[in-house]
């Protein structure tokens, strides 16, 4: 199993940015900056690729209405030049709130765009004349739809790679399952191991049997919180905001995936607490009401017996790299806790 470190949207990304260096020392396998309606991922990660020289880098993930698909591909071959191959383009659909609110640009059809984004991104990385006439995209532009005189390019540069590993967040089970179908890697959030199967397993197995076998296997990259130790009941607390935000907050009430998630899991009940209390923008009842259990179950908080044991049952629901959120604000422990990560994987 892979480790990784997950890099936060907020406020102090420089400071960041020295971790990733220490731990890419004490070996973690990869780093992934995230973007919302944040600072953009690739800028950052044009830093990181300066700063660093052997960890994989990789968005988690940026939207892919926000981009054509062949901005999307100049990018991420320009991060992965950059990083002498270091990249991995992980993309994502964020959901209406964001794409609607706050870029203006309509959410629909996010099954379809995907699978046209990558064939896309894969077409320009391989330096073809970019010719594309699918159904939400149509390269050249037809001339009903401009000046008619568009004209099939390729790329100028010649990428580093010519087929850059991409992830997608998905957790619906089509979304997933194009993703089985047709990406190098699978980004799902609030994983629970020991229900994994049960949640995802069909629309996984669905999307195998139609995976082209020079893919490889599916890269399943799982994120979790870390605090490995004894003061377990601060730690969880400290993992609270981000579930009670995203159950209670990311998506208008029956349109939040995050929520329909944590009912999937076994917590309708205390999902609708919590999404009643955050959208009354009664914010600190929302975390408080966010159960213990359910953030031990998609996380690695705990004694070192707790995690070593949470280890083995990621690993056997086929996780293949993890990404941690460190619990912690000091930046020596936050080292700690990944070189003890890395002595207890299985």
């Amino acid at each position: 199993m892979r480790t990784g470190i997950f890099l936060s949207y907020a406020d102090g990304f420089k400071e960041a940015a020295g971790d990733v260096v220490e731990l890419e020392k004490v070996g973690v396998d990869i780093a992934l900056v995230a973007e919302a309606y944040s600072y953009d991922a690739i800028s950052q990660l044009g830093y990181l690729a300066a700063k660093t020289s052997t960890i994989e880098l990789g968005t988690g993930v940026v939207p892919i209405y926000t981009r054509t698909p062949s901005l999307l591909a100049m990018t991420a071959a320009g991060i992965d030049y950059v990083s002498d191959g270091r990249f991995r383009l992980g993309i994502g659909t964020s959901g209406p709130q964001v794409m609607e609110g706050f870029h203006g640009v309509p959410f629909d059809a996010p099954l379809g765009r995907t699978r046209e984004v990558v064939d896309i991104c894969r077409q320009v990385w391989r330096r073809e004349n970019v010719n594309y006439n699918g159904k939400y995209y149509q390269l050249p532009l037809p001339a009903d739809r401009g000046t008619g005189l568009g004209k099939p390019l390729h790329l100028i540069n010649h990428p580093v790679r010519e087929r850059i590993p991409i992830t997608i967040a998905a957790l619906g089970p089509k979304n997933v399952e194009l993703t089985a179908e047709i990406a190098e890697g699978w980004q799902p959030v609030f994983y629970y191991p020991e229900k994994a199967d049960d949640v995802w397993g069909e629309a996984l197995r669905a999307g195998a049997a139609k995976r082209d076998a020079s893919l490889g296997p599916l890269d399943v990259m799982v994120s979790a919180s870390l605090a490995i130790g004894d003061d377990v009941e601060e730690r969880l607390a400290w993992a609270k905001p981000q579930l009670a935000l995203y159950i209670g907050g990311m998506g208008a009430r029956g349109k939040n995936f995050y929520h329909r998630l944590a009912t999937r899991y076994g917590y309708g009940t205390v999902a609708d607490h919590i999404q009643d209390l955050f959208l009354a923008g009664k914010k600190a009842e929302a975390i408080a009401a966010v159960p213990d259990d359910l953030v031990r179950n998609v996380s690695l908080i705990g004694s070192r017996g707790f995690v070593k044991e949470r280890l083995a049952a990621y690993a056997e629901a086929g996780v293949t790299t993890l990404l941690v959120h460190p619990m912690t604000a000091d930046r020596s422990e936050h080292i700690r806790f990944a070189e003890e990560l890395q002595a207890l994987l299985p």
